[in-house]
């Protein structure tokens, strides 16, 4: 018992000593962040952006969610970085490659640096997407 004690008192003394200039947490919501933005890389059409942890100090992270509403894309273009798109809801049609494939809810993509790819709302709700990417390098456009 004693041993155990002795423990969870070094236990908790690490957890409250370790990172004291560590950044807080942060929590965001949908509606704090929600931006109408025309479809990315010249893809057309309207969509609501939302931009999770933007302002947060030195996240190596780019976190995005983007609702493509009828008739919206993301316009071909070429991949710099490694990117996951992740599909929530809706249709779309992925072109990757020149290849076309119909993406839905639990589709998980990923595009290497090389890669071409883009992304059209298809059907008549909206195509909803969580992407992922490391920061792009300073000088780098987003």
């Amino acid at each position: 018992m004693l041993r155990l004690a002795i423990a969870a008192s070094a236990c908790l003394s690490l957890i409250l000593s370790s990172h004291p200039d560590q950044a807080p947490a942060v929590i965001e919501h949908d509606s704090t962040v929600a931006k109408s933005e025309p479809g990315p890389h010249n893809g057309g059409g309207q969509t609501t952006a939302y931009s999770f942890f933007a302002q947060a100090p030195q996240l190596g992270l780019v976190f995005r969610k983007r609702a493509l509403h009828t008739g919206a894309a993301i316009g071909y273009h070429r991949q710099d970085e490694d990117e996951i798109y992740y599909v929530v809801s809706g249709t779309g049609v992925l072109t990757l490659n020149g290849v076309e494939s119909v993406v839905g809810p639990g589709t998980a993509i990923l595009t290497r640096p090389g890669s071409s790819h883009a992304l059209r709302q298809q059907g008549s709700g909206d195509l909803v997407i969580i992407i992922a990417y490391q920061q792009p390098s300073p000088g780098r456009a987003p």
